[in-house]
């Protein structure tokens, strides 16, 4: 077995992984990035690239079967499947290349493949041929879907959302479980190029929305479209010749439905239960997860630094990025450690309409206020712009602190939400309060006019004054 000694070990060349890399290079050139399996992100291969290739085509679609609406008679729509899932792939390929370039790019003693599991808390092994001694190590693993027992009963006929765009055509039917992103945002997307699909879920969620009312909102419009079972007891999966049976229990009655395939998109689990992480002398919780802090990365008060999809704290692409660049930072300045910027919690759903979470939630306002808090929103089934193109269905709902008359942050359901979730989370991070949005600009006709009608309803409710318990204000529910 070959022996390196390093600096800085990272572990996982997704996006965390590749930005760890980068940012600790600048301090030491002594450095290794192992990959257990194939070079290329998350993000590129399975996750956000390939899954809007196969919406924007689902959008198409949807576009040409609503253009009646505006006097445009497109007649039957015809759906291509194996012309649809051949441009998912060929794309996706495309965004997989530079990403793979560019890892084959760095100098060759800087890279190792093979899984990587901790001997103790300075050494590797990789693989069955090569140990690793490093001084500090990133843990940037990233995570794989989570499926439960009883979908596995679905055999060959399970997929998740990795396989799904290695499809050459598309499925007649799909059972979709689990209505968080990745279910929603796929099922939807089956569900406008033809597919037939049911979607399961347990707790009655939809699209990660913690808001009750954007979520029965949102659950009221999506079911327009597929049929959902927000709240099924699911009794028995089986695979027969016809596909996958279903049989669930849902408002005191019995379902049984056969479908073509069972996708299961039941949340994902961090890559870390191959790593040996009980011998690198960290402290874990009581799921085997190590503890760290999410300002610096760092684990404990080891040279060990956590980042990316792996800790569980907040899995999205910018986020990866951001936690790369601090582990990095850290793991390179080493022993110096310090604190790095986190950014304002935001999170986009690439449904129609589409989801945005910004700041903090409603739950999370309601515990940090206290209940002094007050809810503005607005609907924008009657929005000017909205009406215009015929995206209007939505509902935006803005939180804002009495006494400071803070924004503290939003749920939204509704037109343009990628884009307002920007706007808002700027907002959030520059600690603006609702009648500083107030003064900003705002165009006429466009969706954000929505905005301030909202900042409008919220400001009409806000207390402004005193601190609670200074001048004597009564804060009422924050609703």
């Amino acid at each position: 077995m070959d022996k390196r000694e390093v600096d800085v070990a990272v572990i996982g060349a997704g996006t965390a992984g590749m930005v760890a890399y980068q940012r600790a290079r600048r301090a030491t050139d002594r450095i290794v990035l192992i990959e257990g399996d194939q070079y290329g992100t998350t993000c590129a291969r399975v996750g956000c690239m390939p899954s809007k290739l196969l919406i924007a085509a689902a959008e198409r679609a949807h576009q040409v079967r609503q253009a009646d609406a505006f006097g445009v008679l497109p007649g039957d729509v015809r759906i291509d499947g194996p012309a649809v899932m051949a441009r998912v792939r060929e794309e996706r390929d495309r965004f997989v290349a530079p990403v793979v370039r560019s890892m084959e790019s760095l100098p060759q003693e800087h890279r190792l493949m093979g899984h990587a599991r901790f001997v103790d808390i300075h050494r590797l092994v990789v693989g069955d041929h090569t140990e690793v001694t490093a001084g500090r190590i990133v843990i940037a693993t990233g995570s794989r879907p989570n499926i439960p027992g009883i979908l596995k009963e679905a055999k060959d006929r399970l997929v998740v959302n990795d396989d799904v765009f290695d499809w050459r055509d598309l499925p007649s039917s799909v059972a979709v479980f689990g209505p968080g992103v990745i279910g929603v945002e796929l099922g939807q997307a089956l569900s406008r190029l033809g597919v037939k699909v049911r979607m399961f879920g347990v707790s009655g969620g939809i699209g990660g929305i913690q808001d009750e009312k954007v979520r029965e909102y949102a659950l009221d419009t999506f079911r327009e479209e597929f049929a959902i079972s927000p709240k099924a007891d699911t009794r028995r999966v089986e695979r027969i010749e016809e596909g996958v049976r279903i049989s669930w229990s849902e408002g005191g009655k019995e379902h049984q439905q056969t479908f073509d395939y069972l996708l299961a998109a039941t949340g994902r689990r961090p890559n870390i239960d191959h790593l040996d992480i009980q011998n690198a002398g960290i402290e874990l919780d009581e799921r085997g997860m190590p503890e760290f802090d999410p300002f610096t990365l760092r684990c404990g008060d080891s040279h060990i630094f956590i980042a990316g999809d792996v800790n569980n704290d907040r899995p999205l692409l910018h986020e990866a990025a951001d936690e790369g660049r601090i582990a990095g930072d850290n793991a390179g300045a080493w022993p110096e450690v310090r604190i790095g910027l986190r950014k304002t919690p935001m999170a986009v759903v690439f449904t129609e309409p589409q989801i945005a979470s910004v700041g903090l939630n409603i739950h999370q306002v309601d515990e940090r206020c206290q209940g002094c808090f007050a809810v503005g929103e607005v609907s924008f089934e009657d929005q000017g712009r909205s009406k215009v193109i015929g995206k209007n269905r939505g509902l935006l709902r803005v939180y804002g602190e009495h006494g400071s008359g803070l924004f503290m942050g939003a749920q939204m359901f509704g037109p343009a939400a990628e884009h307002i979730a920007h706007l808002l989370a700027w907002c959030v991070q520059k600690r603006m309060t609702v009648s500083e949005m107030l003064d900003m600009p705002f165009y006429h006709p466009v969706i954000e006019e929505g905005v301030r009608t909202a900042l409008k309803d919220l400001s009409k409710k806000l207390q402004i004054g005193p601190a609670p318990g200074e001048g004597g204000m009564d804060c009422g529910p924050g609703v």
